[in-house]
């Protein structure tokens, strides 16, 4: 007897073997390569992700965006008035035009001379700034927490404060032995006081409610510091240190105008003794660039550090 098999949906049994062409299953074809699928993925994803960050960073880009815009209105001004030699009142009659001062720095930048005065500056704002952060920041934060200290020492701080940095530069000479500390000593001078009042300011402004709340939570006097103080004062304490470093730099290129031998300060003031108008142009183009990449760079360790504040 024949053994069968019954096909489903089949009502009549077929033999094994016996198996018709059109019942056999072809083979399917392999499937295509995933390469252009996989391509096209990750064009979309990046797509996606481009979208996303300018929506993020709209005004981030929109700020750049008209910077840049009146940055390149200036300098086209500034064009105009030279090139037409604009006397109304202002004279643009010895000013310098735009491509006589990048001429001047194409070849500024090749002498190792004008590289050195830029270096001798940032290192006498870096340590001018530094000392002045060590010790403004914790006495700030100590005026502010306690008032026998703050009625003690905020009187002698008014009366310092408002003398300005070129008042202190024929005092410095005295009390220091070399100009290069006087005007590291002019440079400390100018950071101190933004930054001593703007964290004194932040620690009057903490609310009380916390500090209380602290309090009843068995938190001890540095662990107030430490997790209320600190961290409500850091806002104020990085616009100190933003406004220091802006007056640091006025102080420092005043000192080295008056009584320095090196640096970006002396190279402009040489430059104007010696009656050459494209470098003085170059020098305080010069040290607008570096102030305001040191300002950027408070900024960029703010947005690091108090991730809280960021927009």
């Amino acid at each position: 007897m024949e053994r069968v098999a019954l096909k489903p949906g089949d009502a009549e049994p077929v033999e094994i073997g016996a198996v018709a062409a059109s019942d056999i299953v072809p083979p399917s074809s392999p499937p295509a390569a995933p390469e252009r699928k996989t391509t096209g993925l990750v064009r979309l994803g990046f797509v996606r992700l481009g979208g996303r960050w300018l929506a993020l960073n709209r005004g981030r880009l929109r700020a750049l965006a008209l910077g840049g815009l009146a940055l390149l209105m200036f300098v086209v001004a500034w064009h105009l008035l030279t090139k037409y030699r604009v006397n109304i009142y202002v004279r643009f009659l010895n000013v310098p035009s735009p491509e006589q001062v990048l001429e001047r720095a194409l070849r500024a930048f090749k002498d190792p001379k004008f590289f050195s005065h830029v270096l001798l500056s940032c290192r006498r704002i870096l340590i001018g700034f530094a000392l002045a952060t060590i010790v403004a920041v914790p006495l700030g934060l100590v005026m502010g927490r306690f008032r026998v200290i703050r009625e003690f020492i905020f009187p002698v701080a008014e009366v310092l404060r408002p003398i300005p940095a070129i008042a202190w530069v024929p005092m410095s000479i005295m009390l220091w032995p070399s100009n290069e500390e006087s005007i590291v000593f002019i440079t400390f001078l100018g950071s101190f006081f933004p930054i001593l009042i703007n964290t004194l300011h932040g620690m009057t402004m903490v609310d009380q409610v916390l500090v209380r709340a602290a309090q009843c939570l068995g938190a001890r006097e540095a662990s107030i510091f430490r997790e209320v103080y600190f961290p409500a004062t850091l806002p104020h304490i990085f616009t100190g240190l933003t406004v220091g470093m802006g007056v640091a730099w006025v102080s420092l290129i005043a000192a080295e105008m008056i009584s320095g031998q090196f640096g970006i300060g002396y190279f402009t003031w040489e430059a104007y003794s010696l009656v050459q108008y494209s470098d003085i142009a170059l020098g305080m183009i010069c040290i607008g660039v570096l102030g305001l990449a040191s300002s950027a760079a408070i900024r960029g360790l703010g947005y690091i550090v108090m991730p809280w504040v960021r927009s």
